[in-house]
C-alpha cells in the first residue's frame, strides 16, 4: 500500500514537507529580524536624535546661564575695583586728617605758653577746640567707613567666589555635555577603557534647583552689588561734607586768628602811643622839676638876701630904726618869699610824685607790651607758621 503524495522515488529520505515549513518559517523569522533590525535602527536613531537635541538644549542652558553668570561676575568685580579705590581715597582722607589735628592741637599748647594774664579763653581757643573735635569727629567717621568698606568687599569677593564657581562647574558641564553631543557609537571604544561609570544618584539636583543654584548666586551678586552702590553714594555725599566742614571750621579757626592778632597789635599800639606820651610827660615833667628847684633856689637867694637886708638894718642907730616903707617892704618880701619857697618845694615834691607815677604807668606799659609782644609773637609767627602749610583739599 502506497503514502499518498509521497513520491515513490524517495524512498525512505526527508520529509519534504516538513522542510518546506521550516524553511517558510525560517523566511518569515528573517523578514521579521529584517524588520525588527530597520525598526531597531529607526528607533536607535531616533533616540540618539532626541538626545542630541536634548544636550543642544541642554548646552544652550548652560550657556544662557553662562551669559548671565559672567555678566553679574563683570559687574561684581568691577563694584570690587571700584570700592577698593573708594577705600583708597577714605585711606587718604584718614592720613590727611593727621597733620591738622597735630597742628591743632600744637596750637592749643603754643597758645598755653601765653603769660597768665593773656591766657584766656578767647574766641582762637574755642574755635581751635571745635577744630580738633570736627577733625576727630571726621577722623572717626572714616575709620568706621573704611571698616563698613572692607566688609563690603569681603562680601563681593563671597559674591564673586559663587558665581566663578558656577561658572568654572557650568564650564565644566557644558564641555562635558558638548563631548556627549559630538559622541559616536565608533567614539566610546577608546573611552570606555578610561572610564567607569559613576553613580551620582545622592547627589542629582532637578532642573528647577540647578537652575535656583545660578539664580540664587546672581540674586546674592545683585544685592551685594545694590549695597555697593548705597556704599558708594553713601561714601561720597560723606567724603564731600567732611572735608567741606574741616574746610569751613579751619577758614573759621584763621579768621579768628587774625581778628585777635589785630585786636592784639591795636592793643598794643595803643599801649605804644601812651607810653610814648608818658615818656614824653616824664621828660616834661623832669624839666619842670628842674626849673621849679631852680625856681625854689633863686627865691631863696632872694631870701637871704632880704633877711640880709633886714638884719643889716637893724645895725642902724637906734634913733633911725625907723619902721620906714623899706623896712616894711623887706618885711613883706621877706613873708612872701618864704611863702613862695614853701609853695616851690610843695611843686617839687608833687612833682617827683607824679614822675614815680609816670615811671610806674612806664613800667607797667612796657611790661604789658611785652606781654602783648609774645601773645603777638605766639598767634601771628609760631601758631602761623604752623598753619601756613595745611591745606585741606577735597577728599
Amino acid at each position: 500500500m502506497s503514502v499518498p503524495g509521497r513520491n515513490p522515488h524517495l524512498g525512505g529520505g526527508p520529509n519534504l514537507v516538513n522542510i518546506e515549513v521550516m524553511r517558510n518559517h525560517s523566511e518569515l523569522f528573517r523578514a521579521e529580524c529584517m524588520r525588527l533590525i530597520s525598526e531597531a535602527d529607526k528607533s536607535c536613531k531616533r533616540l540618539q536624535n532626541n538626545d542630541n537635541k536634548q544636550l543642544d538644549q541642554r548646552v544652550r542652558d548652560i550657556q544662557f546661564l553662562k551669559k548671565e553668570l559672567e555678566l553679574k561676575l563683570e559687574e561684581i568685580i568691577l563694584d570690587i575695583d571700584v570700592l577698593i579705590a573708594l577705600q583708597s581715597r577714605v585711606e587718604k582722607a584718614l592720613e590727611a586728617c593727621k597733620d591738622p589735628l597735630r597742628v591743632t592741637v600744637l596750637c592749643l599748647e603754643e597758645r598755653m605758653k601765653r603769660l597768665p594774664s593773656e591766657r584766656l579763653h578767647d574766641e582762637v581757643d574755642r574755635e581751635l577746640l571745635k577744630e580738633r573735635e570736627a577733625i576727630e569727629g571726621v577722623a572717626s567717621l572714616l575709620q568706621r567707613v573704611i571698616e563698613q568698606t572692607t566688609e563690603q568687599i569681603r562680601l563681593n569677593r563671597s559674591a564673586k567666589y559663587q558665581l566663578e564657581k558656577d561658572l568654572k562647574e557650568k564650564y565644566e558641564a557644558q564641555c562635558i555635555d558638548n563631548f556627549c553631543a559630538s559622541m559616536t557609537t565608533h567614539s566610546i571604544e577608546n573611552l570606555q577603557h578610561h572610564c567607569q561609570c559613576v553613580c551620582l544618584d545622592g547627589l542629582t539636583v532637578t532642573p528647577k534647583q540647578w537652575e535656583n543654584i545660578s539664580d540664587i548666586n546672581i540674586a546674592k551678586a545683585e544685592q551685594q552689588k545694590n549695597n555697593s552702590l548705597s556704599l558708594r553714594a553713601l561714601v561720597e555725599a560723606l567724603l564731600e561734607q567732611t572735608s567741606a566742614d574741616m574746610q569751613k571750621q579751619f577758614q573759621a579757626t584763621t579768621a579768628a586768628f587774625q581778628q585777635n592778632v589785630q585786636e592784639i597789635k591795636s592793643a598794643k599800639s595803643q599801649m605804644e602811643d601812651q607810653l610814648a606820651k608818658i615818656l614824653l610827660e616824664f621828660a616834661s615833667q623832669q624839666r619842670i622839676s628842674g626849673d621849679l628847684q631852680v625856681a625854689v633856689t633863686e627865691n631863696e637867694h632872694a631870701l637871704g638876701l632880704a633877711q640880709a637886708r633886714l638884719a643889716l638894718r637893724r645895725q642902724r642907730p637906734a634913733k633911725e630904726q625907723c619902721h620906714d616903707p623899706a623896712q616894711s617892704r623887706l618885711l613883706a618880701e621877706v613873708q612872701q618869699l618864704a611863702f613862695q619857697i614853701s609853695k616851690l618845694r610843695e611843686a617839687v615834691a608833687q612833682s617827683e610824685k607824679e614822675q614815680r607815677a609816670l615811671v610806674r604807668c612806664q613800667l607797667e606799659l612796657q611790661k604789658n607790651i611785652e606781654i602783648k609782644a609774645n601773645s603777638l609773637y605766639i598767634d601771628e609767627v609760631i601758631c602761623a607758621q604752623h598753619r601756613e602749610p595745611i591745606i585741606i583739599h577735597n577728599f
